[in-house]
């Protein structure tokens, strides 16, 4: 089933709706991240027609989020180019997920500083061995492709880089694309755990450094990296790339580290 038909219950219209084939999504007791993320950002563009493009997002993901989920929206603030938005999952009759949407028309630059290609930019997709295809939970095998985007594995920096796309994304806008890959990998910080254990996104905030991004075939570089992980919690560094090098997302994450 593709992303489209998974998100077409979402009307605009505030309701409990249920999600077609949402166990496709489901990581655990709760919807994948991402997905869950698309669901609020889908409602506010359903909702509220005549937005700017998105320019930055702060999602808390509060609790679990199911194939039956009650939309709401509000409009925060609205200025000449600047709107702010919040955009609420509910699952039985309890929040969720709350996420703040920051919608803005482009400005004339006074300030010009573009992102670097990473030195260490990994080789093409098509050139790098898949991982992830009989492993990792069921949401990551049945919706995306994973290939390796740095030379090491198992322990050490706590850094975890990887070439990834959707594998059914016909008819997506590139935006919500990359809301489902923004958060896909596991966090840096599980190579630098001393035993296995369980792991939870907390929160996910993030910049677009593109509005209109592209990238060849549908292969993006993401990559997760922790600043500092101790008492139970890791801060991470979230990145997207597309196939030719350009930063399209840069991202901050918190993460419970469970075990």
């Amino acid at each position: 089933m593709s992303v489209q038909s998974f998100l077409a219950p979402i009307t605009g219209q505030t309701a409990v709706i249920d999600l077609p084939d949402a166990e496709n999504w489901m990581q655990g007791r709760t919807l994948y991240g991402g997905a869950s993320a698309l669901i609020a950002y889908t409602y506010a563009i359903r909702a509220f027609t005549d937005l700017p493009p998105l320019r930055a997002a702060q999602v808390g993901f509060v609790a679990p989020v199911g194939g039956r989920v009650e939309l709401q929206a509000e409009i925060v603030r609205q200025g000449r180019s600047v709107t702010q938005l919040r955009s609420e999952l509910y699952q039985d009759g309890a929040l969720a997920l709350t996420a703040f949407f920051l919608f803005a028309e482009p400005r004339k630059p006074n300030a010009l500083y573009p992102t670097r290609k990473p030195s260490d930019f990994p080789p093409p997709a098509e050139e790098s061995e898949d991982v992830m295809s009989d492993k990792g939970p069921n949401f990551l095998r049945n919706n995306f492709e994973i290939r390796r985007a740095q030379n090491v594995s198992g322990p050490g920096e706590p850094v975890v880089r990887r070439w990834a796309r959707l594998k059914n994304r016909e008819e997506l806008d590139p935006i919500s694309e990359l809301i489902l890959l923004g958060d896909v990998l596991p966090p840096g910080a599980m190579r630098a755990m001393q035993r296995q254990g369980p792991i939870s996104s907390i929160n996910w905030s993030f910049n677009l450094l593109e509005t209109n991004p592209q990238t060849e075939d549908g292969w993006w570089v993401s990559e997760n990296a922790s600043q500092h992980a101790n008492n139970g919690y890791s801060s991470e560094r979230l990145r997207l790339w597309n196939s030719e090098g350009q930063q399209v997302i840069d991202g901050l994450q918190s993460v419970a580290i469970f075990g």
